[in-house]
């Protein structure tokens, strides 16, 4: 653990990363203390601009809402949204490619075809036809972001599976009568974890943007306050009013990038090839 902490802080960008993320997840959690009312309420009148009024430091949008509300009440929707999709692209390419790589054969042909089928389908757009047939909530949107999201897992962990199923501490389990999910759990997955968490944290900055992108269409939970729902209601208002897209996208750009540089910092710092260097 010291090394790994020592290796991820020396890349800078990575730390600045964390820094940018914390902040994001800072942001999410005082939400309710700052701004305890709704973020849906209007409390002032229409387009105030940032700084005009020291009461809404942030302004108002169209509808006389907070946006200092909206932006930070939105993060706890953003981030819940992307840390739960991610897990749910992450349990089903986990497994997938797991018992796909593990058994090789036909459990391993079938599986990749499956996959292969589900890359072939455009993932946004498939996305919005899920969000759409079942009704934009935070559920079904969570639900369709994993969907679209776990046949790359699947491949990576299939490919890390391949190469460990033949190592001898895989082999001496088996002789030892080891039963398969107990090798796959305890001692093949741990093995393989590396790129599975660098992957899951890129993951959690896709699925984000998703949201979005979905919430800026009109797909978005009509129930919860989203960046993606405030981009998407200051869209008709962008020429008199900027900053009402502005701000809530330059909160995406900043937790985006900041979920990339994490990656990238995990990547450095759990990646065999630079643990000697």
């Amino acid at each position: 653990m010291k090394e790994f902490l020592r290796r991820y802080v020396r890349n800078r960008a990575a730390v600045a990363g964390i820094v940018i993320l914390l902040a994001v997840i800072v942001m999410a959690l005082i939400a309710p203390l700052l701004f305890p009312d709704s973020p849906w309420d209007m409390v002032a009148e229409p387009f105030l601009a940032p700084g005009q009024d020291h009461a809404y430091t942030l302004g108002t949008d169209m509808m006389g809402r907070d946006l200092a509300a909206g932006i930070f009440h939105g993060a706890r929707v953003s981030l819940v949204i992307g840390l739960v999709a991610t897990a749910v692209a992450l349990l089903l390419g986990v497994t997938i490619g797991a018992v796909a790589g593990y058994y090789g054969g036909w459990v391993d042909n079938a599986l990749m075809r499956l996959t292969e089928i589900f890359q072939t389908i455009p993932a946004f757009m498939f996305a919005i036809v899920l969000v759409a047939v079942f009704q934009p909530s935070v559920t079904t949107i969570v639900l369709a972001i994993g969907v679209v999201s776990w046949p790359p897992v699947a491949r990576l962990t299939r490919g890390e599976f391949l190469s460990l199923r033949s190592r001898e501490f895989v082999q001496a389990c088996v002789a030892m009568g080891m039963g398969d999910a107990r090798i796959i759990v305890l001692h093949c997955l741990p093995n393989a974890l590396a790129p599975i968490i660098v992957t899951g944290s890129l993951m959690v900055a896709t699925a984000i943007l998703t949201e979005a992108g979905l919430a800026f269409l009109g797909l978005g939970d009509p129930n919860v306050m989203s960046w993606g729902t405030i981009i998407g209601a200051g869209r008709e208002v962008l020429r008199s009013a900027w900053y009402v897209t502005t701000l809530p996208g330059i909160a995406i750009l900043l937790t985006v990038l900041a979920l990339n540089l994490v990656g990238e910092g995990f990547n450095d710092a759990l990646n065999p090839k630079l643990r000697n260097r």
